[in-house]
């Protein structure tokens, strides 16, 4: 009886470890979430499943293209998975042609997916000058995004970044890490 209930303690005790380890990874270290919607074709798909780094913030600040996770301001269990185009203290502008520009200079990048549409400007006023703690994000599918061209979303302040999309766990023929630049 004795050798029974040190056993049942013993599963308990390694039991209560494992929940206690995987409560600390999930809320300090990453988190599994799911893409939904088409915002950030073709980088991501509909579906995908990743896992989102919520420790290298921690330690450093996010660069320019790195892809996020935030919640939705509006809708509790919401997470917004997007692109930082501009930084704390840059002024975004986005012409009528859909060009962008940081500080006046035009960005080089290829994450966008397409020409923005002159209706998909936003209906922000431009251009937009960033605070010391805010990002300017985007979608990949910039005619197919709610993003800080919207009022719903806006700029994207510091502390409201959950981590970084780092690595696709499925689709299995996609598995891997997520590039940023």
């Amino acid at each position: 009886m004795n050798k029974l209930l040190k056993e049942l303690f013993d599963t308990a005790v390694y039991l209560l470890l494992v929940l206690g380890i995987t409560y600390l990874v999930i809320t300090f270290v990453g988190q599994r979430t799911e893409v939904e919607g088409e915002s950030m074709e073709t980088t991501l798909q509909d579906g995908d499943n990743l896992i989102v780094d919520k420790i290298s913030y921690r330690f450093s600040d996010p660069k320019r293209f790195d892809i996020i996770v935030f919640p939705f301001k509006y809708q509790t269990n919401t997470y917004y998975i997007k692109r930082i185009i501009g930084l704390p203290g840059e002024t975004v502008s986005i012409d009528e042609d859909g060009s962008i520009y940081i500080d006046g200079e035009l960005l080089e990048e290829s994450y966008g997916r397409e020409v923005i549409a002159p209706d998909m400007l936003g209906n922000v006023t431009y251009p937009v000058t960033l605070g010391e703690d805010e990002y300017f994000v985007m979608g990949d599918n910039r005619n197919n995004s709610t993003d800080s061209r919207m009022e719903v979303v806006g700029n994207v302040r510091r502390s409201d970044i959950i981590g970084r999309a780092w690595i696709r766990i499925w689709p299995l023929n996609k598995i891997g890490i997520l590039k940023h630049q």
